[in-house]
């Protein structure tokens, strides 16, 4: 006997008319390319993202086929998010970071049709336009007076062009909700970048799981500035949960410096704002710099990398900031887990609760996950079992798009790449990713542990632990040092920083100092070209 309940599908339209009717006087704040603030209402989104819908109709698009953006975090992006997905293309977000190359190869690889793009990456499409010939149409995300006249591109035109006179009416279309909506490649694995291609309905249950309380507990009463791109994961799926929660989302365009941040964090009054640490880093220091505080944010969601216990210390002490570590990937919508303390760790001594707020939190309702040693065997959730994580759920992926790189799953779970342990709580630790933990003497050592050590220290802005071969001990750690302005550290003053905090033979043996560290484009330290480039440094002993 089945339930007698309406079946409705899960639309991503559903969203943007969610947030229409319920918060229509609901503020989106965008920080231009051009250089202004741009302010409109969540109605008014609608009704643009309904033209973006009609103007690719007259286009004469098949259901399903992929429109790609590149673009910044703003409003235009925001409205062909809901324009493409709504009406049954799909959308595929392209990283202005990669290179023309790899931007060609995905865009072919995904067979895109419509590539739409900020000013600010003309250059970028001049170089790679002619090499891309299933794309059929060019949109420049600006006024018509803003279009280049010299630009060399056949029938480009400007998106305020495109979608003007076009029906703010447009009926959405109903189809399954297990319709292809959004197409993210990562380059996170072997081989070509693989397309993960979320579905309507993976899209809305990661949106509900990631709003709620025990994970960053959206609402209207937030203002929300997602520094993480929208061209990476979906912002996260911020766009999509603050539509379906009707929170003021502000948009901070190609601004990320820490100066620019701050000064949109303060000005439109945001509570809560998600990025990688790369970012916070430089926020943080122009807060320290400038003897600034945050007036109102009061916590922010940190991942794509390991987040320092440092920079989660200061944050809380310093600045009355809550951060929200988080982990996940782009084979999983992105969010995994997040962490946050249960009631009984409410009482524990501020030291000890931020052992917890260092782990990656516990998962999402939603996401399951186990850990596995080299024999196949799920390993005790115990917080010291170390093993390969795998996960599943039904917003994580079961293959990759047009079927590259093979079947990836292990029995019905994904292999995530990461090692991790979980404790009895189910908050996970990630000890590294498989291809950066260093394997000495028949021990593993963390990286990320080594590294965190590090940017606790005073002077360190930046730092990154790789392996090194070694005779005896098959493998031993480097670590590759930024000092911060003005500061000064020897070798020996980082090394005997490590006292009482590793144990000894996990001391990286030695320390060099780099004026930068290769960072990828999603702002992850690169350690493969580290790793090339002090392959032929000697270690000591």
């Amino acid at each position: 006997m089945l339930g007698l309940m309406q079946d409705q599908p899960l639309a991503i339209s559903s969203l943007i008319e969610f947030a229409a009717r319920h918060h229509h006087d609901g503020q989106i704040v965008s920080r231009r390319v051009e250089g202004d603030i741009h302010r409109y209402t969540y109605r008014e989104a609608a009704a643009r993202s309904r033209q973006v819908a009609a103007a690719l109709d007259r286009l004469g698009l098949a259901f399903s086929e992929r429109v790609a953006t590149l673009a910044w975090n703003g409003y235009r992006h925001f409205e062909l998010y809901f324009g493409i997905a709504g009406s049954g293309r799909v959308v595929h977000t392209l990283n202005p970071r990669l290179a023309p190359e790899q931007l060609v190869w995905i865009a072919n690889h995904a067979e895109d049709r419509v590539i739409a793009f900020d000013l600010s990456f003309l250059l970028l499409i001049k170089a790679v336009w002619r090499q891309c010939p299933t794309v059929k149409h060019w949109i420049a995300l600006c006024e018509p007076g803003a279009l280049p006249s010299d630009s060399g591109i056949d029938g480009l035109q400007s998106y305020e062009a495109w979608i003007a006179g076009q029906s703010d009416t447009y009926a959405w279309p109903v189809f399954d909700e297990k319709s292809a909506a959004i197409l993210c490649y990562t380059s996170g694995t072997t081989g070509n970048p693989k397309g993960a291609l979320y579905s309507h309905r993976s899209t809305l249950l990661h949106a509900w799981a990631v709003a709620l309380p025990d994970a960053i507990s959206l609402s209207a009463r937030d203002s929300i500035l997602p520094v993480v791109p929208m061209f990476h994961v979906n912002a996260w799926g911020i766009p999509f949960a603050a539509a379906m929660t009707g929170a003021r989302l502000v948009f901070p365009g190609a601004a990320l410096d820490g100066k620019s941040v701050y000064e949109l964090l303060e000005s439109e009054r945001v509570t809560m704002a998600a990025g990688v640490p790369t970012v916070w880093l430089m926020l943080l220091n122009h807060v320290k710099q400038n003897g600034l505080k945050f007036t109102h944010m009061r916590r922010t969601l940190i991942g794509g990398s390991a987040c320092p216990p440092a920079m989660i210390k200061s944050f809380r002490d310093d600045y009355d900031v809550t951060v929200l570590h988080g982990w996940g990937m782009t084979e999983m919508s992105p969010v995994g887990t997040v962490c946050n303390l249960k009631l009984a760790q409410l009482a524990l001594e501020p030291d000890a609760q931020l052992a917890i707020l260092a782990k990656q939190g516990r998962a999402l309702f939603g996401v399951e996950m186990r850990i596995v040693g080299p024999d196949g065997r799920e390993l005790p959730w115990d917080g010291q079992a170390s093993g390969d994580l795998h996960v599943r759920g039904p917003w994580i992926v079961s293959g990759y798009f047009r079927g590259e790189g093979g079947d990836p799953l292990v029995d019905g779970w994904f292999p995530t790449g990461d090692v991790a342990s979980i404790d009895a709580d189910g908050f996970l630790q990630i000890t590294d990713r498989s291809k950066d933990v260093i394997k000495s003497g028949g021990e593993w050592i963390s990286s990320i542990d080594i590294e965190n050590v590090a940017v606790a220290h005073p002077a360190v802005a930046m730092a990154a632990c790789i392996a090194l071969p070694h005779p005896k001990w098959g493998e031993r750690p480097l670590l590759v040092v930024v000092k911060k302005p003005g500061a000064e550290v020897s070798r020996d003053d980082l090394l005997h920083f490590y006292t009482g905090k590793v144990a000894q033979w996990q001391v990286p043996d030695d320390v060099v100092f780099v004026e930068t560290i290769p960072l990828g484009a999603t702002g992850k330290m690169q350690k493969n070209k580290l790793r090339e480039q002090f392959k032929g440094h000697r270690l000591p002993g």
